[in-house]
């Protein structure tokens, strides 16, 4: 398997250690991170990336990052990569502090991880039965702080799935451990907004403003619009599903809850205008 670490200004081994044992990064999971795919030697949506990192960090009050730094480390992983390396993981933490919640005063711990995956094969879903609480000071943050995501994704597997999709509080549609959701109905593509909990993702903001160049009726669903009963309606075929993500582009939902699924034509032209938009230009 090929990986690159780059950490504390080089290249080191993957086993090496890199931060200290009182990192926030490690200790309450205080940080933000960006994960992207490399498409011939470029990180695909590198700005839209290093845009959003910024808007999570300063969500949780977190300044100081260094774009020359993160552009200079990337740089060494691809190098390092010798083009094996197709995804990269961006990762910034408050650095070292006290055993406890109260951050440090830095400096900040960055470290850029070069990987190489195959694409996801297929898209099995489940219904996991927690709620995204969208009212919580991390929704729609990019942070290191992912145990909730973990145990999703764990439910995920646990269930012969690959993903799996919650609810927020108020019982609408949200999103995935790792994803975000479009849903065809009604003669529409629609995809959860913001103000659900969900993650702003770079994926599901390329779908929305291609589909909609390309003419597809593909927009943000209105508060209220989506609950996430609507589910029942995709086991039905009265709606269909495909979910978003970088490793992903736009990808048909073949089963939900153990239920093979028939793609929706909308989704479907959807998932090609998005493969061919990204094919034409790696920073959108």
């Amino acid at each position: 398997m090929t990986l690159v670490v780059w950490a504390n200004g080089r290249i080191v081994l993957p086993e090496e250690p890199v931060v200290t044992a009182l990192d926030h990064g490690l200790t309450v999971g205080d940080g933000v991170f960006e994960s992207c795919i490399v498409t011939g030697g470029t990180p695909f949506a590198l700005a839209r990336h290093l845009e959003r990192l910024h808007d999570s960090a300063d969500r949780i009050g977190l300044a100081g990052i260094d774009d020359d730094a993160i552009q200079a480390a990337l740089g060494h992983v691809l190098a390092a990569g010798a083009g094996e390396v197709n995804r990269v993981r961006i990762t910034v933490t408050s650095g070292p502090g006290p055993l406890g919640s109260r951050r440090g005063d830095g400096p900040l711990t960055l470290i850029v991880v070069g990987s190489r995956g195959a694409a996801p094969a297929q898209c099995r879903v489940v219904r996991a039965p927690w709620r995204r609480n969208e009212n919580s000071p991390l929704a729609g943050v990019k942070s290191t702080s992912y145990g909730e995501a973990a145990v999703i994704a764990q439910y995920a597997r646990a269930h012969g799935a690959d993903e799996a999709i919650i609810a927020n509080t108020a019982g609408d549609l949200c999103e995935g451990s790792a994803s975000n959701v479009f849903v065809e109905t009604g003669g529409e593509v629609l995809t959860p907004p913001v103000a659900a909990g969900c993650l702003a993702g770079v994926s599901r903001a390329l779908a929305l403003e291609w589909g909609a160049a390309a003419g597809l009726p593909v927009r943000v669903a209105e508060p209220g619009e989506l609950p996430f009963l609507v589910l029942d309606d995709v086991l039905e075929a009265r709606a269909h599903l495909s979910l978003s993500a970088s490793s992903r582009g736009v990808q048909a939902v073949d089963s939900l809850d153990g239920r093979a699924l028939e793609p929706g034509p909308l989704l479907a032209q959807l998932s090609a205008i998005y493969a061919s938009e990204a094919a034409k230009n790696p920073n959108p």
